[in-house]
């Protein structure tokens, strides 16, 4: 997190903060490729596990939460270091999220196995590839400390809204062109939505990285993709800060 501190142990403790928050990101991103997999090869059992091992990030976020507490209470630390160590909780935080949505798309998979398949679920590998890689890149630039990978997270989200925007026109479509094609069109829309959710998180966690590092937030609004009101009700696809 910081240079090297004269009490040893502190940094081993910062250490253990640190892989805690790894460990938890590492599992979201495995549970966001099985989830996706799941969808995609309609896979219900493995849904299922899915959602039970979603009980394991909780606890790492509690151990965060804990290690967070020790640091607070026994170090009392200031500047680069109050602000990594809270910001270890706030990533944590982040990280627990992205595995509930996740955890979301699993339960969306074990339903759409059970409706007719269809042909635009190719989409959904897609984004999950596009969101899968926000999540390394800023778990790296995490670790790195590198503010250049965080910004860069940041500037691409609007990528993953794009992509979510054009699947849910391709989705409307279908839906309207037939009607049996609604239910099973509805649980992609929203799997698509949990990723598209997922990305926003990763880059919450790169604004936190910056803030950490510089005590500044990043300059201007997020970049997102343009929507457009769908039908007269004004629906917009995507976009949005979290």
């Amino acid at each position: 997190m910081t240079g090297d501190h004269i009490v040893q142990s502190y940094d081993e403790d910062l250490r253990h903060l640190t892989n805690l928050v790894l460990q938890m990101g590492g599992l979201v991103e495995t549970q966001v490729a099985a989830a996706t997999k799941a969808m995609t090869d309609r896979e219900s059992d493995v849904a299922r596990k899915i959602i039970a091992a979603d009980a394991v990030i909780d606890d790492l976020e509690a151990e965060v939460e804990k290690q967070v507490i020790k640091l607070l209470a026994l170090r009392q630390p200031m500047a680069i270091d109050l602000r990594g160590i809270l910001g270890a909780l706030r990533v944590a935080a982040e990280l627990e999220r992205m595995g509930d949505l996740a955890k979301n798309i699993a339960k969306r998979s074990i339903a759409l196995a059970q409706t007719r398949e269809i042909e635009t679920v190719w989409a959904i590998p897609s984004m999950a590839t596009m969101v899968m890689s926000m999540i390394k890149q800023v778990l790296d630039a995490y670790v790195e400390n590198d503010l250049a990978k965080a910004a860069h997270v940041w500037n691409i989200d609007h990528e993953v809204d794009e992509a979510y925007n054009g699947l849910f026109r391709q989705l409307l479509t279908y839906m309207m062109e037939d009607p049996r094609n609604i239910t099973a069109c509805t649980h992609l829309l929203f799997a698509a939505k949990n990723l598209e959710r997922i990305a926003d998180h990763a880059t919450n966690v790169a604004e936190i990285i910056t803030f950490r590092q510089t005590g500044e937030r990043l300059p201007g609004d997020r970049p997102k993709a343009d929507t457009t009101a769908m039908f007269a009700g004004q629906v917009e696809p995507g976009g949005g800060a979290s």
